[in-house]
C-alpha cells in the first residue's frame, strides 16, 4: 500500500506538470505578451503554486516528510539565495521560502530545451544559463550576462553554490567564479539556507519506493549583509559556506539525538 502511494503522489506531480505545461504556453505566456505590466504579479503567483504542485502530492499522498523554514525572504532586489544541492526538490522547496513573489535562477543550458514545462519556464522567466563545458569565449559571454542580470534583476536570485548535486549529503567545495561575479555586481543581502534528508533522491526516479521514509528538513542559517563590491569576496564567501556547513552539523546532531 506505500509503494502504491508513492507511484500515486509522483503520477500526480507528472500529470501535473504535463498539464502545467499547455497552461503556461497557452494561457500564461499569451496573458503575459497582452499585459506585460502584470508580469510580476502573474509569474509571481504562477511559480508560487508550481511549488505547491510539486511538493504537496508528495506529502499528502506519498507520506514525505518536508519540513521547510518559515517565508522569510523579501521579494526584492539585491537578494541572494544560497542553498546546498541535495535534489530536484531543493527548487520548489526554495521558491517556498519567499514572502511573495519569484525568484531567478542560474541554470544549467541543457534545461533550455526538450524538457517538459521546464524548458519554457526557463524562458519565460528569463532565467540566466551556464554550460560548464563551455569554451572560453561562450564563458566569458555567460559571466558577461550573469553580470547583467545581477545587476538589473528585480526579484532574489537562487544559487547553488557548489555547481553539482552533492553524492554523499554534506556540502561540497563552492565553485566561487559566479557567486564571485554576483558579489562584485552590487551589494546584497545573502540568505543562506540548508536542506538534509534529500541528497539519496536526487531524481524523480530515486522518489519511488516507501516514499513515507522520506524526512527532509530545511533550516535558514541567517541573512549575510554584503556591503562593500569591491570588498574580499573570498571571505565572505567562506564565511557563508562555513555557516551552513556548522547549521547542517547542528541539524544532523539534533536527528541523531532524536533517534
Amino acid at each position: 500500500m506505500k509503494l502504491l502511494r508513492g507511484y500515486l503522489a509522483l503520477g500526480t506531480v507528472c500529470l501535473g506538470m504535463l498539464l502545467s505545461d499547455l497552461v503556461q504556453r497557452l494561457v500564461i505566456g499569451p496573458w503575459l505578451w497582452l499585459r506585460p505590466q502584470s508580469r510580476h504579479s502573474v509569474l509571481g503567483h504562477w511559480l508560487q503554486f508550481l511549488a505547491w504542485w510539486v511538493t504537496r502530492p508528495l506529502e499528502v499522498i506519498g507520506g514525505a516528510s518536508l519540513r521547510r523554514p518559515l517565508r522569510v525572504v523579501p521579494c526584492e532586489p539585491g537578494t541572494l539565495i544560497v542553498l546546498n544541492h541535495q535534489s530536484i526538490l531543493d527548487i520548489p522547496m526554495a521558491v517556498e521560502t519567499l514572502r511573495d513573489g519569484y525568484l531567478s535562477l542560474l541554470t544549467r543550458r541543457r534545461y533550455t530545451r526538450f524538457v517538459p514545462l521546464v524548458s519554457h519556464l526557463v524562458r519565460l522567466y528569463r532565467y540566466p544559463s551556464i554550460d560548464p563545458a563551455a569554451d572560453s569565449g561562450d564563458g566569458r559571454r555567460m559571466l558577461k550576462r550573469l553580470r547583467e542580470v545581477a545587476r538589473e534583476s528585480e526579484v532574489p536570485i537562487l544559487i547553488y553554490p557548489e555547481g553539482t548535486r552533492t553524492k554523499d549529503g554534506e556540502i561540497g567545495p563552492f565553485r566561487r567564479t559566479g557567486m564571485r561575479v554576483l558579489l562584485r555586481s552590487r551589494t546584497w543581502t545573502v540568505h543562506a539556507f540548508v536542506v538534509d534528508g534529500l541528497w539519496e533522491h536526487g531524481k524523480f526516479k530515486h522518489l519511488m519506493g516507501n516514499m513515507n521514509t522520506i524526512d527532509v528538513r530545511m533550516e535558514h542559517v541567517g541573512a549575510f549583509e554584503w556591503t562593500d563590491p569591491k570588498g574580499d569576496s573570498e571571505a565572505f564567501i567562506a564565511d557563508v559556506r562555513q555557516g551552513m556547513v556548522d547549521r547542517l552539523a547542528e541539524m544532523r546532531g539534533t536527528l541523531e539525538a532524536r533517534s
